[in-house]
């Protein structure tokens, strides 16, 4: 067997935790989780997530009467999720993470921190998605970009819900270059047969020569390309609307995203 390919079931026996979440109790640990999403965009009482620790389990959730998380720049998207860094440059400036449309001006000051940014290792989620087709849910990890380049992204999972039903799904895998030179764009949908309103475990083994992309300990995807520098973990429920009012009917809110673990 070649040791530098990843092979169909993922073996873990190689790998040492270095770092978890389980969600026990009933606070965030905040030495691992920023509960906001990219506030340098916006601010951390508009980008703050809501969310609850209950079980065992987190629970993120879109409220009916919740804001959009950044008019300004993005419109009536509405966010609840977590990230484990920050980083960004002064007020008015363009420096900052995930710098998603051209035009972008950092709105409030951040302190800058990076709680857990690893480079290289096995990375896992235990999570239920949902299927209402104005919500996608996401684990992904983004570059912790102190230098502008550093910016790629490695998408582990995204769950749009008009791409659920009970017996499969298409589940968004791969890279994105974003403003790295050095990274070619290699995202695909893949349609698995599993109802992912229930839990399962999505997972990205990443090298330095390639990101192999696993459902349940099941290989889905390769993508051989190498990102050598920190990135951080993104966490999130995400509501798509074309104005102020919600897009879905009072019975459905609270949305959720679910999660049972995250494993480093």
């Amino acid at each position: 067997m070649d040791p530098t390919q990843p092979i169909e079931v993922l073996d873990r026996a190689s790998y040492e935790l270095e770092g978890e979440a389980t969600f026990e109790g009933t606070e965030l640990d905040s030495s691992i989780w920023v509960p906001a999403h990219l506030p340098q965009w916006s601010s951390r009482s508009a980008a703050a997530a809501r969310l609850e620790l209950s079980e065992g389990t987190l629970r993120l959730r879109i409220y009916a009467d919740q804001g959009p998380w950044c008019p300004e720049f993005d419109g009536w998207l509405r966010v609840s999720s977590l990230q484990t860094g920050v980083f960004a440059g002064p007020v008015g400036s363009g420096i900052g993470q995930h710098r998603f449309r051209d035009g972008l001006v950092v709105r409030e000051a951040q302190e800058n921190v990076a709680l857990y940014t690893p480079a290289y290792g096995l990375f896992e989620v235990r999570a239920k998605a949902l299927d209402d087709p104005a919500n996608m849910v996401a684990f992904w990890m983004i570059g912790y970009e102190d230098q502008p380049e550093r910016s790629g992204e490695i998408l582990i999972m995204e769950i749009f819900g008009r791409d659920v039903s009970p017996t499969s799904a298409a589940i968004g895998m791969g890279v994105r270059s974003h403003h790295d030179p050095a990274i070619a764009d290699a995202f695909s949908q893949e349609r698995l047969d599993i109802d992912v309103r229930e839990f399962h475990e999505y997972a990205a083994e990443w090298t330095p020569d390639r990101v192999a992309f696993y459902v349940d300990s099941r290989l889905v995807k390769v993508v051989s390309q190498a990102i050598d520098y920190p990135m951080q973990f993104m966490l999130g429920i995400y509501e798509f609307a074309d104005g102020p009012e919600p897009p879905s009917a009072p019975e459905r809110y609270p949305k959720e995203f679910v999660v049972d673990w995250f494993r480093g």
